[in-house]
């Protein structure tokens, strides 16, 4: 299944910061509501799709051992 992207609503990384003083949890909630979809996103004006193994690390394992 294929979803269409409409790459004016992705939000620049770039344009992303945390409170590195919030608690892990805090900086990964406030990561996901300002990124709006972390599987799609921009950087520098190119389109950054994330495509995850169906057996591997969710994404939010990830950016937990991200944020340690």
């Amino acid at each position: 299944m294929r979803t269409t992207i409409n790459k004016a609503d992705l939000v620049d990384i770039r344009d992303v910061q945390v409170d590195s003083n919030l608690s892990r949890d805090e900086r990964i909630s406030e990561y996901k509501k300002q990124i709006k979809d972390p599987n799609h996103y921009k950087c520098c004006g190119i389109t950054v799709t994330a495509k995850h193994p169906k057996n591997g690390a969710t994404f939010e394992e990830c950016l937990r051992s991200m944020a340690l």
